[in-house]
């Protein structure tokens, strides 16, 4: 596994951060595949309302440029950890000052990737396995752990960023689709357990959306991952960011339980304007 299990590298704020951070946070929003796409945007917008950030990934670098990059001067916590990895998830949310888990009120479970597409007697057992992984038992591990938390607080929002791919099955999404849908399941199953918590739980099931999500499906072919939107503007990660903030920012008394969002011009998983 890619996650760092030696706990004195999590929750740092990264060398040239240090001078942004002079403002205690009053609440603080967790972000898992904060590096990039999705997460690496909620991030930004985020941190531009005033939440304090703790942001899970694998890639320590891109997470020390975004904290680094942040136009406002905001707490942030960084935990290199790969989702696939329950100790290592266990050991950062572990690491951070009881003043950041006390604030701890929205949890973005947004870690996910498709890797390759075709018919399932042609699918590779190691991309099946990354999926399933990453997609629904990395989710589990930080909801595990994470949960506890809210519970304590008193009160949270859990956000399950899903995907379109689980409402509908499309021709080569097979295992991909499969492990969208137990998201799906999974966010109903756990806004039905934490209700007497006062936790809610959305689903969030975006459709086709620009960011490095095809590149990794097709392993670095950028000419094949670039060719998945072209003829027509697909969602970017800004757009789903603005969609979180909506949200997480309702009312206490109302929860958005499910939402699927897609570009004007695709209609289904599969079917786009011409």
């Amino acid at each position: 596994m890619d996650g760092i299990n030696d706990s004195s590298r999590y929750s740092k704020i990264p060398k040239g951060a240090q001078k942004k951070q002079i403002i205690p946070m009053a609440k603080f929003i967790f972000i898992t595949g904060a590096s990039s796409g999705f997460g690496e945007a909620t991030a930004r917008l985020f941190a531009d309302k005033g939440f304090g950030l703790v942001l899970m990934a694998r890639r320590k670098d891109k997470l020390e440029s975004l904290v680094q990059a942040l136009p406002r001067k905001v707490e942030a916590h960084i935990l290199v950890a790969d989702v696939r990895d329950q100790k290592a998830v266990s050991a950062g949310v572990d690491s951070l000052p009881s003043h950041v888990t006390k604030n701890l009120s929205i949890v973005i479970n947004n870690a996910g990737l498709a890797v390759g597409k075709g018919a399932i007697d042609q699918g590779l057992i190691d991309d099946w396995d990354r999926m399933v992984d990453t997609n629904v038992k990395g989710l589990l591990y930080v909801s595990k752990r994470i949960i506890p938390i809210l519970k304590e607080n008193g009160s949270g929002h859990i956000v399950n960023v899903a995907s379109i791919a689980g409402k509908e099955v499309y021709p080569g999404g097979n295992v991909y689709c499969a492990t969208k849908h137990a998201v799906d399941a999974l966010s109903r199953a756990m806004r039905i357990d934490l209700v007497d918590h006062k936790i809610k739980v959305t689903n969030l099931a975006p459709g086709a959306a620009e960011t490095e999500f095809s590149i990794v499906r097709f392993k670095g072919d950028t000419e094949k991952a670039k060719s998945v939107y072209s003829g027509y503007d697909p969602l970017v990660a800004k757009d789903i960011a603005e969609t979180l903030w909506f949200i997480c920012t309702r009312p206490a008394h109302v929860n958005i339980n499910d939402l699927t969002l897609m570009a004007t011009t695709q209609a289904s998983a599969a079917v786009f304007a011409d």
